[in-house]
């Protein structure tokens, strides 16, 4: 391509007046056509359509065919319905038009609007945009469009490209290329254009806010029919957006964009662009601000950056948080079909790794992943495990949610004959302090209620079995939500207390001895198999039995115990006070006894290569 430079002279004619010049880069399709025409409606704009086309095919002439060839290349058609001077304006390069544009605008400045197709991007030189000082700038816009949508549409102008594009002429995949060669020092607008038919006043005013430039109402209409900037191949592509008169109304485009088939022979054009559009689409305004801000949803903004492990035995893979996801084909999709674990990391050392693992193995042994595929082993989780602290820099105060499921299957059915890829393995690992937003104070303590559902009996679905099936915890949950309470209290089928929601349950009576419910109809948890074991060493009398609620009711002390939040004080059961309605002494000497374990107790981590200050 020729060197994209502007001449001393020609930078002398571009006067101080600010002029921003729009590289809008997208797939051929309409609704880059209808963006152009809502720049051309400004009346400070001047639009240019494709203007490196003629370039394009001139570097490509020997493998692409279109009906307007020869008028493009030479200038010259007979083409009936198209007027001459389109064709000879096709033969001015990029360069030309552009100064040409800025000394129409020199008075007041404005916006020169380049509508340009994604493949047209190896005919530009990115590095030698034109400059004139502080008078003129370059922005560029990356028009991104589910390519589902765009295959589903490709046929309505099939004569012209012919009915299997490539990938190329899809214009997804030469997006990134366009991407990666603007982020670093011109860092792209990146736009879903299904915003723009959504919010086109909401949209248009942060795509303008966003390049410097006012926005103007005038962008919403513009005039049905042909329009000045159009190239000459408008006849051929644009019979659709020429029936527009703006953004809205557009029921002619909904129409058209209902219930199209995809024909099989896009499918390996999909495939292949599919990955980038989710990843550009990540960095679109819409996807960005799909919810609250990042500063209010994350308790430690590192949090927003973790990286996941993902995968079947021999397959697993670290991916960026956004980019994590499983089938729809996996069983902990078609039917929570799946166990899991939570561990935590304290100084280097990963508190009872060998007893989790072990439960996890218990569980899908029970749930009978060994007898329908490929099943992760311990040293492959623990690798996993391994890797994803290391990646994301994890030694202390992090907090891992592993989930085994019995693994994709190749149909939809609950049946595990169906599971023939193994087991599926995820490592969420997240920085979560022991006591913040997820979890409980510790010293000031919590408020419980009772739950109107039952735990599981062991007949229906086993709490001995760690399972994905959570429906039995989460109504209980959002009850406790509902009441302003932290959790809520199960009691088992015969009315006796069994756990809350989400954590074993201690009660101290008034004279020393501890107490904790029978696991007959709950997991018995780690945490409280430690902390009975502390009891014993610190001569602290303690039972598993039967207890009521009542007796949990009166007691002198309530606390939880988990792995996510350790142990936390209750201090207030169904509206009643807890002893004093503070922490009571046996639970802080509890406390104190199970903080001095991760010093003695668990796996030590390797070191991590790499490792800087967190």
């Amino acid at each position: 391509s020729p060197t994209l430079r502007v001449s001393t002279n020609d930078k002398k004619n571009l006067t101080m007046p600010t002029t921003t010049i729009v590289h809008c880069w997208s797939a051929p399709r309409s609704r880059s056509t209808a963006l152009l025409y809502s720049f051309e409606s400004r009346p400070d704009c001047v639009a240019l359509d494709e203007p490196l086309y003629r370039e394009w095919l001139v570097a490509k002439k020997e493998g692409v065919e279109r009906p307007y060839m020869e008028g493009m290349l030479t200038g010259d058609s007979d083409e009936a319905g198209i007027h001459s001077d389109k064709w000879v304006r096709e033969q001015s390069p990029l360069m030309d038009r552009l100064i040409e544009a800025v000394e129409q605008l020199k008075e007041k400045g404005g916006v020169i609007f380049c509508k340009h197709m994604a493949k047209h991007d190896c005919v530009y030189d990115f590095c030698q945009e034109l400059a004139a000082g502080d008078s003129v700038v370059h922005k560029h816009v990356l028009l991104i469009r589910d390519p589902v949508a765009v295959m589903s549409s490709w046929k309505q102008s099939g004569d012209v490209h012919g009915h299997a594009p490539t990938i190329d002429e899809v214009g997804i995949l030469p997006l990134m290329t366009v991407y990666s060669k603007v982020v670093e020092n011109n860092s792209p607008f990146i736009l879903n254009s299904d915003e723009l038919v959504a919010d086109p006043a909401g949209t248009l005013t942060t795509l303008c806010h966003d390049l410097g430039i006012p926005y103007d109402d005038s962008m919403l209409t513009w005039e049905a029919g042909p329009h000045e900037c159009d190239g000459p191949w408008a006849k051929w592509w644009y019979h659709q957006v020429h029936k527009s008169a703006g953004w809205q109304p557009r029921a002619y485009m909904k129409a058209l964009s209902k219930y199209q088939t995809i024909d099989p022979t896009l499918l390996p054009a999909l495939r292949a662009s599919l990955p980038a559009y989710d990843f550009l689409n990540r960095l679109s305004h819409s996807y960005l601000n799909r919810g609250p801000a990042p500063s209010e949803i994350y308790e430690d903004p590192r949090n927003q950056h973790v990286l996941v492990w993902i995968g079947a035995p021999g397959r697993g893979r670290l991916v960026p948080r956004e980019m994590a996801c499983i089938s729809p084909w996996d069983s902990s999709v078609q039917g929570g079909d799946a166990g899991w674990e939570g561990l935590r990391v304290y100084d280097g050392k990963i508190m009872h790794l060998d007893k989790h693992l072990q439960r996890l193995v218990h569980s899908a042994k029970a749930l009978g992943f060994y007898e329908t595929g490929k099943v992760h082993t311990r040293e492959e989780v623990t690798e996993a495990i391994t890797r994803t602290l290391a990646a994301n820099g994890m030694r202390d105060g992090a907090h891992m949610r592993l989930t085994l499921t019995r693994g994709e299957k190749c149909t939809s059915s609950m049946n595990p004959n169906f599971n023939v890829y193994g087991t599926t393995l995820i490592v969420l690992a997240e920085w979560k302090p022991t006591e913040g937003a997820t979890t409980y104070d510790n010293v000031k303590g919590i408020t419980l209620i009772t739950a109107s559902q039952r735990r599981n009996r062991p007949d229906t679905v086993d709490s001995k079995i760690h399972h994905n099936n959570m429906i039995n915890n989460i109504l209980p949950k959002m009850q406790a939500n509902y009441a302003g309470a932290a959790d809520a209290i199960m009691l088992d089928v015969e009315g006796y207390v069994s756990e809350t929601n989400a954590t074993n349950l201690f009660m101290v009576r008034d004279d020393g001895v501890l107490l904790t419910p029978h696991a007959d109809y709950c997991l018995p948890g780690i945490t409280r198999s430690t902390v009975l074991e502390l009891a014993k060493e610190l001569g602290i009398p303690a039972f598993e039995r039967r207890v009521s609620l009542a007796e949990f009711h009166a007691a002198a002390e309530v606390f939880t115990t988990g792995t996510m939040g350790e142990l936390t004080p209750v201090t207030k059961i169904d509206g009643r006070i807890i002893g004093t309605g503070q922490r009571g002494p046996m639970t802080a000497r509890l406390q104190a006894a199970y903080k001095a374990l991760p010093k003695v107790v668990g796996y030590q981590l390797p070191e991590f290569t790499g490792m800087t200050n967190q």
